[in-house]
């Protein structure tokens, strides 16, 4: 029996990849990777040139991205239907022989294959290989740090209500605003209702070499992909300078 090898690809830059993760892909025979119809996949570019020439890849194809609404229950049962259909398909190469799955970040902050996981547990053997979290790279790329001292840090979701997201940014010292994209706009107002904006920061595809880092009062909020983070640093106790 082989197992599912889910290879956590981090924040985009290959050279922030793992050595485990590297190995991983450089060696497998079969290769899977999500992705949106018609496109050539994040998580496939961020290994090209690494892969064995003879791997056969196995591009999983989203149903739906942004045409429903993501708490509809037309997306879920697409979504839910499409994740049954690849765990099976997984576990099927694996009765016999590895597979590795690639994912952006880590596979277990928010990634997707966390869908197949939970599918794919007392069928296959399961290893999961760590990867550096977008966000990670992203606050990293602004060369300020995120927290100091007793600083909280609170991850939130784009796609929350604007009355929650005010609620979480008023309570909040450091901020990490993921799945932006269209929901900027949203985001933003949030931000200014919390009196965080001017504090804000816009990261599109952060480590990538199409990197673009700027304060969010002066990003077009119709003109932000997929791949973007918003932060508000923190602020809390440091150390003073000694002189």
């Amino acid at each position: 029996m082989g197992r599912v090898i889910c290879a956590g690809l981090g924040p985009g830059d290959p050279d922030l990849m793992s050595l485990k993760a590297a190995r991983a892909i450089g060696t497998a025979k079969h290769v899977a990777y999500f992705r949106k119809e018609g496109r050539a996949g994040q998580a496939r570019r961020i290994v090209e040139g690494m892969l064995n020439p003879g791997a056969i890849e196995h591009a999983m194809e989203y149903p739906v991205t942004t045409e429903l609404p993501f708490d509809s229950p037309a997306y879920t049962d697409a979504l839910a239907r499409f994740y049954d259909d690849w765990a099976d398909r997984l576990a099927r190469l694996a009765a016999t022989q590895d597979v590795v799955v690639l994912c952006e970040g880590d596979p277990f902050f928010y990634g997707s294959f966390m869908h197949l996981h939970s599918r794919l547990q007392g069928r296959v053997p399961v290893e999961v290989i760590p990867g550096i979290t977008g966000m990670t790279g992203c606050w990293n790329a602004t060369d300020t740090p995120i927290t100091w001292g007793d600083d909280v840090l609170t991850v939130l979701m784009g796609t929350l209500p604007e009355d929650d997201l005010v609620r979480h940014m008023s309570d909040a010292d450091a901020l990490v605003v993921m799945k932006t994209g269209r929901n900027l706009p949203r985001v933003r107002r949030a931000l200014e209702r919390a009196g965080r904006l001017h504090d804000a920061w816009l990261v599109e595809r952060g480590t990538m070499p199409c990197q673009r880092i700027a304060r969010l009062t002066e990003v077009d909020p119709q003109d932000v992909p997929y791949f973007a983070i918003v932060l508000v640093h923190g602020h809390g106790r440091r150390p003073e300078i000694a002189e």
